[in-house]
């Protein structure tokens, strides 16, 4: 509560004012975010300043007097102008140029401000890339900087699994879902990558790894522009790829639409080795996985006058993913002579749909900036999966000992959300206020049914059966506010109240669980802009990792006879307070230090029935964990046909079990490199070489082994309209998860996975229309709850 007072006395004694001045910061592009406005008094002395927002707008309050005003921001040449207060002043757009005498200090200057450090961001610029011109979502993922893209997990480096955000809105999908929509997704369509490490109070405070903000683009006004793109990927199977956006924006109707279909299939492999006290079980799995993707998008805005827009969003998928899985078990005695071999067959049939609904309205109270916008969001998302397999067992000689187990496995999942946001924002004479809050609704029902099917008929299993129907509302506001201390440094301060009630029902077991609490989470921001070539950010924010929907089911959802997993109805929300410090020089080589504390902090323990020789999969609330670590990341564009991206990150942790099991703690460093290149052949063909690389090392219950990867792309220019793209992604086959190990008591278990890391894409793209772009920010309101869908 101390933190939201601070907060609020600052804000209330900045509301008298008397005359403003407003403006807006554009270059030949688009807006310019986070420029420096400075307003000075007759004698040079600093009166007042503010940075511009995300639209380049910004609002200055002062008295009555002469001033001269100074708009500046790095790589481009200072604006200033004189001006006489005496009335609201507005100064329209100013535009920036770039300083054709500092170029160095630009990241790229084909493409400015390709990475830019704001006050609660990195924002990374992908227009004109190689991967942009011809691939997808994952693709820029992989080269933006601090994001790292594996095994269908998606992190911030340093900070753990990150949510991503659709124009400034959360996802609704996660996991292989969300792996298959990016993939759906035609890079061409994406502006910018934001990587946000401590998110603002604005956004929900769950997620311990950050946020990762995809901006789309738009056409401009009386433009229109389509793209569309072919693919055809090959592993050991091979999938196609189509593709096609479509950006229309006339007089007051703005519109983007795409639509995107995937159809093939992919290799999967997964092994496991678990070495219980009387023997040795060596499992392998293959599968023929499907690749059946389709999703679209449509975004329509409509300007109602020049103060209200009003307008939708609509997100959708349907996927068919699972195919024919053979899991092979090995067994072998103490002395390693081989016991028996178990075969398991099955064939997964899946189906998920989800979609999307957003309403949103924004409206201008006055023309010095203050606003008010109201979001209503509604999702579904339905899982269906089917397993049907059968086991049999063969002895040491290979010889037939039958069928042991037959059996047709039948899970249903539905979750229904539905949120309200309301955001105003309050542009003082010295601070830029925003409050606002939102309400969330969720409904989920997980039914699981399994029949036995030795006898060749279906028999219902109530005790391998079970219905579980689970609620979360969540009631959240904030205030967040920014002011410029100096016209070098800049605070932004925030805090955001969250009270959540949640209600579990096993209705085969009988089982209720609730669970009510109110939380506090602050947000802290520092930035000092001490000359040109040298700027520092501090960062600290509070975040919540709420678990899944499905952790929290208690049931067993079997795998095969040997291998389950279950929920915990009891899990506990973690929490993580995370520090960081950055330095930024010339825009080139940025560090960054950070700390970060997790409490409560839950995860999944591979534990074993030692006498069934079962593998059980839990999920527990089980440690405590300090993260730290330094990244150093580097810039090298002083050769015309030659640029290069680099980063060295070192981060350790030590854990603590706060769980009584039998495991030793693994507490080690991780060292990650990277080295993203591109190389200019000619005017019209580019060469990339993407390569990184990570140490074997430990944290917490595991240790994993060494990785690295390496990509090499080719993109060649026909025409302004067409281009074609190969792409070969991990051209070593060293880029698959290995040697993952935990020992909980007493058994050791070793783990490996390679979804078809290794395969080749070839693309065609052909876009018309025209190509001029704008950005625009529309969100999705409902983000957290989708992203714990799966």
């Amino acid at each position: 509560m101390r933190h939201f007072t601070l907060v609020t006395f600052l804000f209330i004694s900045t509301f008298i004012f008397a005359q403003t001045i407003t403006g807006k910061v554009v270059d030949d592009i688009g807006n310019i975010a986070f420029a420096d406005v400075i307003l000075k008094d007759i004698h040079n002395n600093i009166v007042t300043g503010t940075t511009t927002n995300d639209d380049g707008t910004f609002v200055v309050n002062v008295t009555e007097g002469k001033y001269t005003i100074t708009v500046s921001f790095l790589g481009y040449e200072s604006w200033k102008k004189q001006i006489a207060v005496d009335t609201n002043i507005d100064l329209e757009k100013i535009v920036l140029k770039e300083d054709s005498e500092n170029l160095e200090e630009v990241v790229i200057t084909s493409k400015k401000r390709v990475i830019q450090r704001k006050i609660d961001r990195l924002v990374f610029d992908v227009e004109k890339s190689v991967l942009s011109e011809g691939g997808n979502g994952t693709d820029v993922l992989k080269i933006a900087p601090r994001v790292q893209l594996q095994n269908g997990n998606l992190e911030i480096l340093g900070k753990g699994v990150a949510r991503v955000l659709i124009n400034g809105r959360l996802s609704p999908l996660e996991g292989e879902d969300l792996t298959a929509f990016l993939e759906g997704l035609n890079a061409n369509d994406i502006k910018t990558v934001e990587v946000i490490t401590n998110p603002p109070a604005k956004y929900e405070a769950t997620g311990n790894g950050g946020l990762i903000n995809i901006i789309l683009k738009k056409a401009m006004q009386d433009s229109w522009k389509n793209n569309i793109t072919i693919a055809h990927n090959q592993n050991k199977y091979n999938s196609k790829t189509l593709r096609n956006s479509f950006s229309y924006n006339k007089k007051n109707i703005s519109m983007s639409a795409s639509l995107n279909a995937t159809k093939g299939h992919h290799n999967h492999l997964e092994d496991l080795k678990i070495n219980y006290p009387d023997n040795f079980w060596d499992i392998k799995i293959v599968s023929k996985e499907r690749d059946d993707n389709y999703s679209g998008r449509l975004f329509l805005d409509y300007a109602a006058s020049d103060k209200t827009t009003i307008g939708v969003q609509y997100l959708g998928n349907i996927s068919a993913p699972g195919g024919l899985t053979n899991v092979t078990s090995t067994v072998f005695d103490n002395n390693r002579s081989l016991d028996r071999i178990i075969v398991n067959e099955g064939d997964n049939v899946m189906d998920r749909k989800s979609n999307a609904l957003n309403f949103h309205t924004t409206t201008a109270l006055d023309s010095l900036g203050k606003a008010i916008s109201f979001d209503a969001d509604y999702f579904s998302y339905n899982a269906k999966n089917n397993r049907v397999f059968d086991t049999e067992v063969f002895n040491e000689q290979g010889n037939s000992m039958g069928i042991s187990s037959a059996a047709l496995n039948i899970s249903n999942q539905d979750i229904r959300n539905f949120s309200s946001t309301l955001d105003i924002t309050l542009p003082l004479k010295k601070v830029n206020l925003s409050i606002g809050a939102k309400a969330s609704f969720t409904d989920t029902n997980s039914k699981v049914s399994f029949f036995n099917t030795l006898s060749g008929d279906p028999i219902l299993d109530p005790t391998r059966s079970n219905n579980f129907m689970y609620e979360e509302d969540n009631l959240a506001a904030y205030i967040s506010g920014s002011t410029a201390l100096s016209d070098k440094m800049e605070l932004k301060l925030g805090a955001r109240i969250e009270h959540t009630t949640t209600n579990g029902v096993s209705t085969e077991m009988n089982q209720e669980n609730k669970n009510e609490y109110t939380k506090l989470f602050p947000t802290v921001y520092f930035a000092y802009a001490k000359n040109d070539n040298n700027s520092f950010n501090f960062s600290y924010g509070k975040r919540i990792n709420r678990p899944r929907f499905s952790d929290l089911n208690p049931f067993r959802y079997y795998i095969n006879d040997n291998s389950y997993g279950e929920g915990n109805p009891f899990l506990q929300p973690s929490f993580t307070d995370s520090f960081e410090f950055s330095h930024s020089y010339k825009r080139k080589l940025n560090t960054s230090l950070f700390v970060n504390i997790t409490t409560d902090g839950y995860g999944v323990v591979f534990n074993s029935d030692i006498d069934n020789e079962t593998q059980i999969v839990t999920r527990e609330n089980y440690f405590k964990q300090y993260s730290y670590g330094i990244i150093e990341s580097y810039m090298f564009n002083k050769i015309s046909w030659w640029e290069s991206q680099n980063s060295i990150n070192l981060i350790g942790n030590h854990t603590s079990f706060v769980k009584g099991f039998e495991a030793e703690v693994k507490n080690g460093v991780q060292v990650v490199l990277s080295s993203n290149n591109t190389f200019s052949l000619s005017e019209k063909t580019k060469l990339t070489v993407n390569t990184w690389y990570r140490n074997q090392h430990s944290a917490g219950l595991f240790s994993v082994g060494e990785m690295f990867n390496m990509t090499l792309g080719l993109q060649h220019i026909f025409s302004n309209k067409m281009k074609l793209s190969v792409l070969a992604n991990d051209i070593f086959n060293t880029n698959g998860l290995n040697n993952f190990v935990s020992v909980v008591n007493g058994v050791e278990q070793i783990y490996g996975q390679n979804s078809s890391s290794r395969n080749v894409r070839i693309s065609l793209s052909y876009e018309f229309g025209n190509k001029k772009v704008k950005t625009k920010n529309r969100n999705f309101g409902n983000k957290e709850e989708y992203n714990r869908t799966k």
